[in-house]
């Protein structure tokens, strides 16, 4: 968990300092969202693997129930929905510096 109890206020920075941190906050968000994102993907690719592998011994009396996979999809989902919010966010923010 981190500790913020050291952080400047965001108050006492300049509007510019204080725009560049958040954005760099939510990159920062975001490369970790894609990280879990691709381990999510890493493991149901070992998971559609040990299931081919099984399936390729030859026997018809061997069924595989997959019931990781749905919860791994659900979560990648839930993942994709979050960066697409963070990305969102980033874009406002970026906005936000520019005099309309």
């Amino acid at each position: 968990m981190l500790n913020y109890a050291g952080t400047p206020p965001l108050a006492a920075m300049a509007e510019t300092d204080s725009r560049q941190l958040i954005a760099a906050e939510l990159r920062s968000l975001i490369a970790r969202i894609e990280i879990s994102m691709r381990l999510i993907d890493a493991a149901m690719e070992v998971d559609d693997d040990s299931a081919a592998s099984i399936a390729d011994l030859g026997s018809s009396e061997i069924v595989v129930l997959d019931d990781v996979t749905p919860r791994f999809a659900t979560a990648s989902a839930a993942l994709n929905a979050c960066r697409a919010e963070l990305g969102h966010a980033l874009k406002k923010l970026s906005e936000s510096g520019n005099p309309a």
